[in-house]
């Protein structure tokens, strides 16, 4: 069965459009149980019809045109249940609903199974037989596994337009998709994918202009790939058995192969760019070997996958340059990472989707950042078809547009155009102080992480530096930096907001940032060897960090060092055992005029909420990460699409831990701000307020929003909305309710698109 399965996904995988994926599926599934019928009935939501979709055994010009009302029949019964219904004579059951078109009056055994993605029933999958009998238990297995593999597939097809229109057009134009929100604010322009290199998947579909001159390209990644199989060949060849050895061989047989080249360059010719024809030949001759019945036969596929992405290797490392970034480029990839971001020269990015990620992921971080719109886990845009398209972003409702209608495009313009005056509106509060209307000061911090990143903070109007993120020079290079690097850095840093509190954090890497040359290889990272983690076992990086950053302080004296991912009071006085002696170190070495800096940790890990006595005795201030406390509390990985939607900061367990680590702190008079992306939430602002949280830190794009909510409220009104909330069962419950009291506050269009 498994292997039979197997097949059949594989050969779905391949298939062009929904259509086409539905036929192969009746198909085989009819040839691999004793069946008489295969038939497969979607869901029209809009019409609340069940459409036969598909079918291999009635009448073919029932397909399309069979449409069952829901609430009628067995094909609704099998979706209301939610279960398998296996029935022996169906004619017979109360349910039953003859249709004369499709021939089915000969057929008494029924076993239908629902197609269900998400807890949404997408349609429901039949076989049927002549004779009178029920389906055995290894039938009904066979198909409740494959209507389980089948869902996701037809949920991704029906969502990212993988059907024709009655004129051939691909339908994806004119399509919105939904994902997170993860930068707030609306944008208008023109996709470019980013891709990982050696990727053949998700290389895009892109047109060429210079066909002859693509071609040579090809042919030359082939010369090149041919000479690197020759090289590899002599020298492992000595070492191998000749089977083995044959391998080589047959490697350049295939990059000989008149089928190959021959098919990659009609492509070409066809108009496509070299390494998206060689996508689509590798493609298609390795399903040759993937729908084989011999085991040996099978593998061979792979061996033709490693060879495509050898010579995408090769055409990647050839004279050509990227193709331009459009005036206003929204980024489009599976995973958008820092240096993808980077890439985009300065003043052309215009917003970023990612397949994957949340809204509290790096890429959503870095885009608020850099005060730009970005969508995540959108993971049904078919990113390697919309390359050049205009597409609109509204980071409010985490919805793309791809090729938007008139009436569309008109409308998110004005939204722009209002964004504007909105923000030319806020330039006026950045002198002013972050106080509520009783007089109650809430001092506003910048996040910071890049030294480009200082003029806009500076500009913006923050009180200091809440968070400085030192671990963007350790990932930009290919080796540790030095002492004296680092400390050029930070004093850069600390000079440019003295007399104002910086507060560096301590590298954190590990998660979803790694350092190529300290590659972390984990199968949980997130609950693995990361922050604190790593640099207590590696004293040796953390003590030059400590003295860079101790020296770089010297006759500013506003420096403040913050540990993260501290779970344990003894990682706290390890850390802390390490901070003295660096600064005893430098006493020694004759820096007199060197000040103790305050020290304070992170409160990230939901353990250190339940030990804030003791570890209020050891530091200076505490600093809440939101972002992973979610995560931990929640038991969510917020760079998980599958999960990312119950990732929630405004959850009531997080609302409650926050209420717990500030009066805990309070309680032994050591301050504690709030420096994850909660905090540039205007929502989330009201109820940190009430809560009594000192500072708040964010990005540099968030803080005239916040600054405008602290203005606009009472502590009293805060802690009023706070008790409302708090007796609200779920967090979607929580964020209408602060929509609604912002909304009533004139300040709605903090939180939404427009005035």
């Amino acid at each position: 069965m498994l292997d039979t399965l197997r097949r059949i996904v594989l050969e779905v995988s391949a298939t062009q459009d929904l259509q086409q994926a539905l036929s192969v599926v009746v198909t085989r599934i009819k040839q691999s149980v004793t069946a008489d019928v295969c038939s497969v009935y979607l869901a029209d939501p809009i019409t609340r019809e069940w459409v036969l979709s598909a079918s291999d055994g009635l009448n073919p010009a029932s397909v399309g045109n069979v449409k069952l009302p829901m609430g009628q029949g067995l094909i609704s019964l099998v979706s209301e249940r939610e279960e398998p219904l296996n029935l022996d004579d169906a004619p017979s059951h109360p349910r039953y609903c003859f249709v004369a078109e499709t021939d089915e009056e000969y057929y008494h055994a029924f076993l239908g199974v629902p197609i269900i993605h998400h807890r949404r029933v997408l349609g429901v999958l039949v076989i049927r037989q002549q004779q009178k009998r029920l389906f055995d238990e290894n039938e009904v297995s066979f198909l409740i596994t494959l209507a389980a593999q089948l869902a996701g597939a037809i949920a991704h097809a029906q969502a990212s337009g993988m059907v024709l229109d009655a004129s051939g057009h691909d339908s994806v134009h004119g399509r919105s998709f939904d994902g997170l929100p993860g930068a707030p604010g609306v944008s208008v322009g023109q996709a470019h994918i980013a891709y990982p290199g050696a990727d053949l998947d998700v290389v895009p579909d892109r047109a060429v202009l210079d066909v002859e001159g693509e071609v040579a390209v090809f042919q030359a990644a082939l010369d090149k790939a041919r000479a690197e199989i020759k090289t590899l060949a002599a020298q492992i060849g000595p070492s191998l058995a000749a089977e083995d050895r044959a391998l080589f061989d047959a490697y350049l047989m295939m990059l000989n192969s008149e089928s190959l080249i021959g098919k990659t360059i009609e492509r070409i010719r066809a108009g496509s760019w070299a390494s998206g024809a060689l996508r689509e030949t590798i493609k298609e001759h390795a399903r040759i070997f993937d729908d084989m019945d011999d085991a040996y036969m099978r593998e061979r596929g792979s061996d033709v996958r490693d060879l495509g992405r050898r010579i995408l290797v090769c055409l990647q490392s050839g004279e050509r340059h990227a193709p331009p970034y459009p005036e206003r480029t929204i980024l489009v990839g599976e995973e958008i990472t820092a240096t993808m971001l980077a890439e985009v020269p300065a003043g052309r990015l215009a917003g970023v989707i990612s397949v994957r990620g949340s809204s509290s992921s790096h890429v959503a971080i870095l885009a608020r950042g850099l005060g730009v719109p970005a969508i995540l886990g959108v993971s049904d845009l078919p990113v390697t078809r919309i390359d050049k398209c205009q597409l609109v972003l509204d980071g409010y409702r985490g919805r793309v547009y791809v090729t938007p209608s008139k009436a569309v495009l008109t409308e998110y313009k004005r939204l722009q155009r209002e964004e504007a005056e909105l923000a030319a509106g806020l330039e006026g509060l950045k002198d002013l102080p972050a106080q509520t209307l009783d007089g109650i000061s809430m001092p506003v911090y910048a996040n910071t992480g890049l030294i480009s990143d200082i003029t806009p903070a500076l500009n913006s109007g923050a009180e200091g530096i809440g968070l400085h993120r030192t671990e963007f020079p350790f990932m930009v290079r290919d080796s540790f930096p030095g002492e004296d690097e680092q400390r050029r850095i930070y004093r850069m840093v600390l000079e440019a907001f003295a007399p104002r509190q910086v507060t560096l954090r301590t590298l954190d890497i590990g998660g979803d940032k790694s350092l190529s040359y300290f590659p972390i290889a984990e199968e949980n990272p997130f609950l693995g060897w990361r922050g604190i983690r790593v640099t207590l076992d590696h004293p040796e990086i953390f003590l030059v960090q400590l003295r860079a950053m101790l020296r770089a302080s010297i006759g500013l004296d506003n420096l403040q060092i913050l540990l993260p991912m501290v779970s344990s009071v003894s990682e706290l006085d390890e850390a802390i055992r390490l901070i003295e002696r660096a600064y005893q170190e430098l006493r020694e070495e004759g820096e007199d005029k060197l000040a103790r800096p305050k020290i304070g940790m992170m409160i990230e890990v939901p353990s250190t909420v339940y030990q804030m006595p003791l570890l209020s005795k050891r530091v200076d201030f505490f600093s809440v990460g939101t972002n992973d406390l979610t995560q931990y509390l929640l038991a969510v990985d917020r760079n998980n699409p599958q999960v990312a939607r119950l990732y929630d900061s405004l959850h009531p367990a997080v609302l409650q831990a926050i209420i717990q680590a500030t009066e805990g702190a309070h309680k032994s008079n050591k301050p504690i701000s709030v420096c994850g992306e909660m905090a540039g939430d205007p929502a989330a602002a009201i109820l940190l307020l009430g809560i009594g949280v000192d500072s708040l830190s964010m990005s540099v794009a968030s803080l005239a929003k916040v600054k405008w909510v602290i203005r606009s409220f009472k502590r009293s009104q805060a802690q009023a909305v706070l008790e409302e909330v708090l007796g609200l069962e779920d967090s979607r419950a929580v964020r209408l309710h602060l929509d609604d009291v912002l909304a009533q506050a004139g300040l709605g269009n903090l939180v939404r698109s427009g005035k």
